[in-house]
């Protein structure tokens, strides 16, 4: 089927959608890309050109989305990084009018606010804006653990403190969510992605990668939501897109930067046999 996916894209490197439509488009998932921002690159590079879009432009290209008849020829829509709470704005009103429009339609919600390395790295207010407006129009949620733990008001976020918090639930946030980059205290040289639903709590854990290049949450929800558009189950989608995630880094030289091989992996885009299964907790 289709995928609507509104969120950042860059000319060079691989964060936002320049991330998320590779396996979706490797796994034969037609996409649908709306840009939040124009970047030449991301903002770790010594220059940086284009811009954050302006929220009449993106609300404009949703108009473009809707007059084209692709809310109902999609299955699935996808949110990202914004850049404005503006563009928040224009993104949450076209998100209400395309599931009023198709009630089958899946809302995917990547909540991207920041991470560990660099704390909060969005503009003020987006923060409260995912809480408030966009996390709980959404089916599934896809933070990383530093996010989940802001928008569930953690004091950590780490395996355990994450985990606990799944299984006692919180109203704000909707009732499936995977959750990745989690540290587990007792085994540190591992990483954990952790998926809520139904009130059960599952792991996925693989060995911790020496790399740390810009864009995999894009990429795992990018092959989360192809795996979904297969008609897998959120467990089995969060297995296939951690096992990508997992194959892509491990090609990348460790302990340097740079940006993810997604052309020379194409392979590990497509859906594998899941290598990593995840344990009920």
């Amino acid at each position: 089927m289709s995928v609507i996916s509104i969120q950042s894209q860059v000319v060079f490197g691989h964060v936002g959608n320049s991330a998320a439509i590779h396996p979706m488009m490797a796994n034969g998932v037609e996409v649908y890309a709306v840009p939040t921002t124009l970047l030449s690159n991301t903002p770790h590079y010594p220059t940086l050109r284009g811009k954050i879009l302006p929220p009449d432009f993106v609300a404009d290209l949703l108009t473009g989305v809707e007059e084209r008849g692709l809310v109902a020829a999609s299955r699935l829509m996808v949110t990202g990084y914004l850049g404005s709470v503006g563009n928040g704005e224009a993104v949450r009103d076209f998100v209400k009018r395309a599931k009023a429009a198709n009630p089958q339609l899946t809302y995917i919600c990547d909540p991207v606010i920041g991470d560990s390395d660099l704390g909060v790295f969005v503009a003020s207010g987006l923060p409260e804006f995912f809480r408030a407006e966009l996390a709980p129009l959404a089916d599934i949620l896809t933070p990383n653990a530093f996010e989940f733990g802001l928008l569930a008001g953690l004091a950590g976020h780490s395996t355990e403190a994450v985990a606990a918090a799944l299984k006692q639930g919180a109203s704000v946030l909707p009732g499936r969510i995977a959750v990745t980059g989690a540290i587990p205290e007792a085994a540190p040289g591992f990483i954990d992605t952790l998926i809520g639903e139904g009130g059960a709590v599952w792991r996925i854990r693989t060995p911790k990668v020496d790399v740390r290049p810009n864009g995999t949450g894009d990429l795992f929800t990018g092959a989360l939501t192809a795996a979904l558009d297969g008609r897998m189950t959120l467990v089995e989608a969060a297995e296939q897109a951690v096992g990508t995630v997992f194959v892509v880094l491990s090609a990348m030289p460790a302990g340097q930067p740079g940006e993810m091989p997604l052309a020379a992996e194409v392979a590990a885009l497509r859906w594998q046999g899941r290598p990593f299964k995840a344990e009920l907790l």
